[in-house]
């Protein structure tokens, strides 16, 4: 007989999933800094053109809905009060993400800067 896993109670308050140490602030900021770094890294390889180019250039427009897809992708699990550590196993963990996506917004931010100080794309 196989045993089942006992499942922990997990809020699905809004005012829980948002929390300072909620499941849903660094790890939606993560995601979002994950597909940013690599979409700007891409197209400054592309076109040469720094971050702020490709902010001013149509790129805010992208940002803003890529956010609100990616948001609402996320809350949806979160809400119907799935915990993304019962879902992760073997190399692709919750904790992974977690680092990956702290790196991507140091690397965001280190990108930009980077840029300003140098004047321009750093490719």
């Amino acid at each position: 007989m196989a045993e089942e896993k006992q499942k922990a109670k997990v809020s699905t308050k809004f005012s829980d999933v948002f929390a300072f140490s909620g499941p849903a602030p660094e790890r939606i900021n993560g995601r979002l800094a994950m597909i940013g770094f690599v979409a700007a890294m891409a197209v400054e390889v592309a076109k040469g053109q720094d971050v702020s180019t490709q902010i001013l250039d149509g790129g805010l427009t992208w940002f803003i809905g890529t956010s609100v897809v990616l948001s609402l992708a996320s809350l949806v699990p979160l809400f119907k009060g799935v915990t993304v550590e019962s879902v992760s196993e073997g190399l692709m963990t919750s904790d992974a993400e977690l680092w990956n996506g702290r790196f991507a917004m140091l690397g965001l931010v280190a990108l930009a800067f980077t840029e300003y100080v140098k004047g321009g794309a750093l490719v």
